[in-house]
């Protein structure tokens, strides 16, 4: 009888194991620490909604509604989506609660989207984000922009480039589309294939195109920044001088119009000069002053940022940066050869005095014990056999000594608390 081959992970999903994980967890933990900077708090919501938060905020055109997100049937009968991006469900969130304005809240969710795997592109991604509802003060738009900058350079990502632009907004948008639109018109057969059938559907997204006879016709081809409104023309040059005034430095990139059709006004993105160029995005986003009122709230202000976690780790991998995410490693590693409950009640009180402690099982001997306390990178070892019982302490080992020399020590269980926490935080 043949064996049944084991599962494997979906197609388009993978698991993440230690040591990687450490990458991840030191990322997502250097973000949360920068939002708490900034001001923002934590909000977690469903990974699935009814389909409609999802119709009404990408719009029934976009890419990712036609073609990427994952839509079931309940046993309700309820029409669901699994999240393919994190801003309609936290407007939906806000449209509910009503929480206090302005509203700033960060997440870190997974997300899905139905495309074809490639490097840092996934099914199931996990996206870090952030979403300021309630203000349409462009010096917000900054601060979420900052707020992003400081993440990639926390990451140790130096190769990177900022870009923005403005959508414009009701007022002046649409005049600009169809100015657009009938200039693709007069050009249509020069289009890409794709672009040719569809460009009604909606004309800014070939803008977005970056295969050649499209930038081509685009290029010859009205520019929304020249046809803005004066209140969204004030708006891009005070994010502008707002940038500059932090020392960000953002190139205006006329084409850039992101991938839904909520954004309005202030649009930006981070692309890497690592990655190729069709596909170098590592965040971005922008203002959507319509769509908590498309999902049935009131008439007010958005904008947001988001970054996939398996985006971020590629790009530092790929720059070779070396900077440390924050990530709490072991402080001990417990070697017990003598199995009696002091070493129980020590592990115990040690953990209850906030330090990070691990231990081998199974009564193995002191040499696997040992290797197993080495792998684990844990900062010490904590060595207790019958010499150590008899004079009720353990010997302290640096496991990260240069050498030898003053290495170990024995230790009163009393004071091994203090020992190791003095060894953590650099001393001896």
């Amino acid at each position: 009888m043949t064996p049944t081959p084991p599962f494997q992970a979906p197609t388009g999903t993978r698991d993440v194991l230690a040591p990687e994980s450490y990458e991840w967890e030191g990322l997502v933990a250097t973000y949360a620490e920068l939002a708490y900077r900034y001001g923002f708090s934590l909000v977690i919501t469903p990974i699935f909604e009814d389909v409609g938060v999802f119709v009404r905020g990408l719009g029934e055109v976009s890419e990712v509604f036609r073609n990427e997100m994952y839509v079931f049937t309940d046993r309700g009968d309820r029409t669901l989506a699994l999240r393919p991006e994190g801003t309609a469900s936290v407007v939906r969130a806000f449209v509910q609660h009503h929480p206090t304005t302005p509203w700033k809240a960060w997440y870190v969710t997974p997300a899905f989207r139905y495309e074809r795997p490639q490097a840092g592109r996934y099914r199931q991604h996990t996206q870090l984000g952030v979403e300021v509802i309630g203000t349409d003060d462009p010096l917000v738009d900054v601060e979420v922009i900052a707020l992003a900058h400081a993440t990639f350079q926390a990451a140790g990502l130096r190769r990177y480039r900022l870009l923005v632009n403005s959508m414009g907004d009701r007022a002046c948008r649409p005049a600009y589309v169809e100015r657009l639109g009938a200039h693709l018109a007069a050009h249509e057969a020069e289009l890409c294939d794709e672009h040719r059938e569809r460009w009604r559907q909606n004309p800014l997204r070939v803008l977005d195109c970056k295969r050649e006879p499209c930038v081509l016709v685009t290029a010859e081809g009205p520019m929304l920044l020249d046809h803005l409104c004066p209140e969204c023309r004030a708006h891009f040059a005070a994010v502008r001088e707002g940038l500059d005034a932090v020392g960000i430095v953002a190139e205006v990139n006329p084409r850039l119009v992101r991938g839904f059709d909520y954004y309005t006004r202030t649009t930006f993105e981070f692309v890497s000069d690592v990655l190729e160029s069709a596909q170098n995005a590592i965040g971005g986003g922008g203002r959507y002053d319509g769509l908590v009122e498309e999902l049935g709230g009131p008439p007010v202000s958005g904008i947001g940022f988001g970054s996939g976690v398996e985006r971020i780790l590629m790009v530092r991998e790929r720059e070779g940066a070396t900077a440390p995410l924050v990530h709490r490693g072991l402080d001990a590693f417990v070697v017990d050869t003598v199995g009696d409950a002091v070493i129980q009640r020590l592990v115990a009180s040690l953990r209850e005095a906030g330090l990070a402690v691990d231990r081998a099982y199974g009564a193995r001997s002191v040499r696997a014990q040992m290797k197993a306390a080495d792998r684990s990178g844990a900062r010490a070892a904590l060595l207790y056999g019958p010499a150590e019982a008899a004079a009720g302490a353990v010997t302290l080992r640096d496991l990260r000594a240069p050498s030898d020399e003053g290495a170990q020590r024995r230790v009163p269980l009393g004071e091994v608390a203090g020992a190791v926490r003095a060894l953590v935080n650099g001393g001896r």
